[in-house]
């Protein structure tokens, strides 16, 4: 996808995102746009592999709802296997380690972070490397690469950065398929995170969440041992994430089922789950949903 696509795409997302409640229709999101409501149709088919109407139903309070209530047990099931070698379940793994601080601060003049700029299935991403694996994925916003670079530089203080896309081109090329949105293989990924003891436990559990399932801040406190009353902390340690995507922080909203906000951006979190929601719901359920949606006039 290319970043006039995605910026389009982006713009159109962020449109759902306002006017879920309004249910816009096609023409409506193609005059925003400033395309033809058959080529807005085609090109964010081609991305997200279902229409505009149908992609907007994933973004229902009552459907994150249904899905809080149906991930359920697939969560109590991925919390029971532990936490102790954490990694996705089904057909992801990812090998996380985590840096200490005291180990980071004995080897922080010695840490060199390559990075670089890759296009994504959700827009340019900088993917950024140590010697022991990945240590940070985010996005470009509005096309201010130094401004995404500053944040992980902030995030690795006294580390040395090297632009270096030969290094990061093929763990990018292992993560993200080019093209239209199709995801890669990402078994056997090498994570390197440095965060508090708390953060790397939450990002942990983050990890046990299967692709196209979702939870609530409070119910990973509870997973935690930390009860309900922890769920802010648990938002400040998900919002602190260092590697989006690999680590599924969009996969975490509120318990009303309302969408929280992305240090990415909303409509990007909302373009993650949707996408995984198209990928891993099967097609009847979204023709069912389609149907049921046009009877009632929504």
């Amino acid at each position: 996808m290319t970043k006039e696509t995605f910026e389009t795409i982006e713009a159109v997302l962020a449109q759902l995102v306002d006017r879920r409640h309004d249910q816009p229709d096609l023409s409506e999101l193609a005059k925003e746009s400033g395309l033809s409501p058959h080529h807005l149709q085609r090109v964010f088919t081609r991305w997200v592999g279902i229409s505009p109407k149908k992609f907007l139903q994933y973004l229902t309070l009552e459907d994150a709802k249904g899905r809080l209530a149906d991930s359920a047990s697939v969560l109590d099931a991925s919390y029971d296997v532990g936490l102790s070698g954490p990694g996705r379940l089904h057909d992801l793994f990812v090998t996380f380690e985590a840096m200490t601080p005291g180990e980071y601060k004995s080897r922080a003049a010695d840490i060199e972070v390559f990075y670089g700029f890759h296009a994504t299935p959700f827009g340019e991403c900088m993917l950024s490397l140590t010697d022991r694996g990945i240590c940070g994925l985010g996005f470009v916003e509005n096309g201010d690469r130094l401004a995404c670079l500053a944040d992980f530089q902030a995030r690795w203080p006294g580390a040395k950065f090297i632009e270096s896309t030969a290094r990061t081109a093929p763990q990018a090329a292992r993560i993200f398929v080019s093209g239209e949105g199709e995801a890669a293989d990402e078994t056997g990924l090498r994570l390197c995170v440095r965060g508090s003891a708390f953060q790397v436990k939450v990002w942990e559990a983050l990890l046990t969440i299967p692709p196209g399932h979702l939870t609530t801040y409070s119910d990973i406190a509870r997973r935690l041992g930390k009860g309900r009353q922890a769920a802010r902390a648990v938002g400040g340690a998900v919002g602190a994430n260092p590697v989006s995507w690999l680590i599924p922080c969009h996969r975490v909203i509120r318990e009303s089922g309302a969408l929280s906000g992305y240090h990415w951006g909303l409509p990007r979190k909302l373009g993650m789950i949707g996408w995984e929601a198209v990928k891993t719901v099967p097609a009847n359920r979204i023709e069912d949903s389609s149907t049921a949606s046009s009877a009632t006039g929504r």
